[in-house]
């Protein structure tokens, strides 16, 4: 790790390996698309199932389907199986705070706050 002193003379930090840095760019360009955002937004909410994200997220049940098997082999969210349904949700805090924080700061800043920080669901 290297050790940097920032321009304003704040306290030094490490900047994480290059590993790191890749994966966090990974998860990222995942979430750049505004489908895959709205699921995982929606997931930070609660759990749901393919169909219910569908309805929610206003997209077609297959290419709901696609982007949930993406989002979950980059370890964004997981699932178990109900019996015949299969229910996904974000485990990880860290995700659910980052996109919490996110998409609440630019409705705040549009003037809207998102349904989730209506309901005490803030960052």
């Amino acid at each position: 790790m290297t050790r940097v002193r920032d321009f304003d003379d704040r306290p030094a930090f490490d900047d994480p390996p290059a590993e790191v840095i890749a994966e966090a760019a990974g998860a990222f360009g995942l979430l750049a698309s505004s489908a895959r955002l709205h699921i995982v937004w929606a997931l930070a909410q609660g759990e749901s199932d393919v169909t219910g994200l569908a309805e929610r997220v206003g997209g077609a049940l297959p290419a709901v389907s696609q982007h949930l098997t993406k989002l979950k082999l980059a370890g964004l969210v997981r699932s178990r199986r109900e019996g015949r349904r299969q229910v996904y949700f974000v485990d990880d805090p860290d995700i659910v705070a980052v996109v919490r924080l996110l998409v609440g700061r630019l409705a705040e800043r549009a003037g809207r706050a998102p349904a989730g920080r209506l309901r005490g669901a803030g960052a």
